[in-house]
């Protein structure tokens, strides 16, 4: 099968386009069917604790190509559980490695379910939008760095509804990989963070707080990157002249364009 650069088959075999959102979709139902989700929590991780520990300490480059694989596989297929993940490898890895290989491997299940989406609904919804939804698309894809950045850094939308709405509305696939990778870099390490921590929080008899993220003290300076991210934005749109001369500038070489 051959795919053009937009993400779509070929005409004649239209139903292979949405192979791969079948698959999510199947594998999403089998994860509840069969349970799986029970083992997503921290009592099943306060549970096997010990045993994890020993694992990692044993065979430590296989427990981090494991953990990658898991955790690249969870947000691929939408399951719910990404935040214990990332405390885990906080917990298994420490602060700085957890966050490393859970940046690492949510960008990839990320990218997955992007192209997954692209694939099957991006042209066909395209095709079917009116012009206020094409309107909005051309204003996201035109910003769309800016506002990717913005949508990972602050924790409003479920991450699953973050990885699908770009993939729809058309936004390059190079532009959702950065956005993506560096968008989710603050939040992955306060979880990472708390989950270095859990031997002392289990230890106590007591539950990780996941809601952490939410502190001011934590919300207060990633809403302040996330207010950096749009800031091209808006000098774009209420300096439009001076953005333009600035553009054409890096254009001919005399400086850089700030980008949107």
């Amino acid at each position: 099968m051959t795919e053009n650069d937009s993400g779509s088959v070929p005409k004649g075999r239209p139903w292979r386009r949405f192979l791969p959102l079948i698959l999510l979709a199947l594998g999403l139902t089998a994860f509840f069917a069969f349970g799986l989700h029970n083992y997503l929590s921290f009592d099943k991780l306060h549970q096997h604790r010990e045993t994890l520990v020993e694992f990692v300490a044993a065979h430590g480059v296989l427990a981090v190509i494991l953990y990658l694989l898991c955790y690249a596989t969870v947000i691929a297929f939408s399951l719910p559980g990404g935040a214990i993940m990332t405390i885990t490898g906080g917990f298994l890895f420490g602060t700085l490695a957890g966050t490393v290989y859970t940046v690492l491997a949510a960008t990839v299940g990320a990218s997955v379910l992007f192209l997954a989406a692209r694939t099957a609904l991006g042209d066909l919804l395209r095709a079917k939008a009116g012009p206020a939804v094409r309107k909005m698309e051309a204003g996201f894809r035109e910003n769309a760095l800016s506002y990717l950045l913005a949508l990972r850094l602050i924790p409003l939308f479920p991450f699953w509804l973050v990885n699908l709405v770009p993939a729809l509305l058309g936004v390059p696939f190079r532009v959702y990989l950065i956005g993506t990778f560096f968008g989710i870099i603050p939040g992955c390490f306060v979880f990472a963070s708390v989950g270095n921590g859990l031997g002392t929080v289990f230890a106590a008899g007591r539950t990780p707080d996941i809601n952490i993220v939410f502190a001011p003290e934590i919300l207060i300076p990633i809403i302040g990157l996330a207010l950096l991210a749009l800031a091209p934005v808006a000098y774009k749109k209420y300096f439009p002249k001076r953005f333009a001369r600035l553009k054409s500038n890096a254009a001919d070489g005399d400086g850089p364009a700030p980008e949107a």
